[in-house]
Formats: structure tokens, C-alpha cells, sequence
């Protein structure tokens, strides 16, 4: 592949994550997606120069040109995940056939339901029901098309992916009351479970576990220079990195394989 291509999977990936920033924080509020992006503070209608994704972040220093009010850096982290996020989706998953092209669709389109999961989850804590049942749908309706986008019948382990990783969690959010774990968490895992599969689902829920402890201790420890029991810290973005880390990078933490085909074989 390219460098000019990986270039140009970037630059998209920035547009596309700018739109997203607009959609998450436009969800839920009654505010349409229709008419030109506003400043939030002064209402002043943005130019196109002011919408350059990362770019006229850095040019205005993180600040409005009318009202000086500061500029959220959501703006330009998003988009440059969003950029990178496209640039290893377009490296792992290149679309150079029809069929394979067919892959890159899917993940690109999964990573745009995700990163809006993402900001709203931080933002309000909680995820979105029509954003992660399609999430999980579409990852469910992905184990019945075949490489070559034909219909095919998944395994059985295929199937159960997705509610066998998503049961902990329920179980744990119907234990608890909802103190211990949200129930969009477990919604989320059955799309993820569906998308990865048993093994590598299970790597990406201990890799959400280990990055969330460690990121959310160390944020606690910055922010109230103490640990607070009661906090509540979104958990929806570790497992989705959690998931882009097995996904992207095969990292597997935990691979049960040996013991079930020792099992199976003795």
C-alpha cells in the first residue's frame, strides 16, 4: 500500500472524525445536524477555514476568534483517532478486491458507531441504545456473509461469542444494581464478542480491565490526589480499545486454546 494512499486514509479519517465529533455532541440534545457549526460559547457561525480538522485547533490556540473562549480538545483528539484509527484499518483491512473492500466497509463503519460511543460515554456516562444495538446487529449480521459475500452459516462458537462474554457483565450490572457496571457495557461486549470471536474477546475485556485500572487510578490520583470508591468512570472506551487492540495488532494477554484442545484431546 502506499504512503499517498495511507495519507489520504488519514486525511479522511480527520473529516470523518470532525462530523462524528458533531454528531455525538448533537445526540440526545433535540439539535439537528442540518446548518453551519457554531462556537458554543458566543453562537458564531464557523468558516470553512475554522473547520480544518487538528489544523485550526493549533492555528487559533485552542480558542474561538470572536470570543476567546477555549475550544474543547475533544475536537482534535477525535480526529486524529480517527485518522490513525482509518490509516490502520485501511493498512490491516486493505481494500484491494471487491471482496476484501467489503471488510475495510465494515470496520470503517463500526469505527464511526464507536468513536461516537466513545465521546458520549465520557460525556455522560452512558451508552446509547440505538448506537450500540447497531453496533451489535451489524456484527451479527456479519457472521453470515462468507469471504466471498455469499451467505454462510457460522459456528456455533461464532454465535455464542457475543452472549457468553456479555453475560459477566449483565450479571454483574443485575447484581450490583448498576454500581458495579453498566448494562450498555454489556451490550457493547456482545457487538465485540461478535466481532472477534471467544478468544480474542476474551483478551480485549482483560486489556480494557488492565488500561482502565491503570489510566482511571492515575486520573483519580491527578485530579482528587486520592482514590475515590464512588467515582464513576466510563467504562464503554476501554473495552472499544480494548477490542481495536486485539483487532489491529493480534495482541492476544490470554490464549485458551492449549487448555481446551488438551481438554477436548484427553
Amino acid at each position: 500500500m502506499t504512503t499517498y494512499f495511507l495519507i489520504f486514509s488519514f486525511i479522511l479519517g480527520t473529516l470523518i472524525g470532525s462530523f462524528l465529533n458533531v454528531v455525538a455532541l448533537r445526540y440526545n440534545t433535540g439539535m439537528t445536524l442540518n446548518g453551519r457549526s457554531k462556537c458554543f460559547s458566543c453562537g458564531k457561525n464557523l468558516t470553512w477555514h475554522e473547520l480544518i480538522p487538528i489544523f485550526s485547533f493549533l492555528f487559533q490556540w485552542g480558542k474561538c476568534k470572536k470570543c476567546k473562549s477555549k475550544i474543547s480538545w475533544q475536537y482534535p483528539v477525535i480526529e486524529s483517532v480517527a485518522g490513525i484509527l482509518f490509516v490502520m484499518i485501511f493498512y490491516v483491512f486493505p481494500p484491494v478486491t471487491v471482496l476484501a473492500s467489503f471488510d475495510t466497509i465494515f470496520y470503517i463503519f463500526i469505527t464511526c458507531l464507536l468513536l461516537i460511543i466513545t465521546i458520549y460515554d465520557i460525556k455522560h456516562k452512558i451508552i446509547p441504545d440505538p448506537l450500540v444495538y447497531t453496533f451489535a446487529v451489524v456484527a451479527f449480521a456479519r457472521l453470515f456473509i462468507s469471504p466471498d459475500l455469499s451467505f454462510a452459516i457460522p459456528s456455533v462458537s461464532a454465535l455464542l461469542a457475543g452472549p457468553v462474554l456479555a453475560l459477566p457483565f449483565a450479571l454483574m450490572f443485575w447484581l450490583s444494581k448498576g454500581t458495579w457496571m453498566g448494562f450498555g457495557d454489556a451490550k457493547l461486549v456482545l457487538g465485540i464478542g461478535w466481532v472477534l470471536g471467544i478468544f480474542s474477546g476474551i483478551s480485549a475485556i482483560v486489556l480494557a480491565f488492565w488500561i482502565g485500572a491503570i489510566v482511571s487510578v492515575i486520573w483519580m490520583y491527578i485530579v482528587f490526589k486520592k482514590l475515590k470508591s464512588k467515582q464513576e468512570i466510563p467504562f464503554g472506551p476501554y473495552l472499544i480499545l480494548g477490542m481495536y487492540l486485539v483487532l489491529l495488532f493480534n495482541i492476544q494477554v490470554i490464549d485458551l486454546r492449549p487448555f481446551i484442545d488438551y481438554f477436548f484431546i484427553n
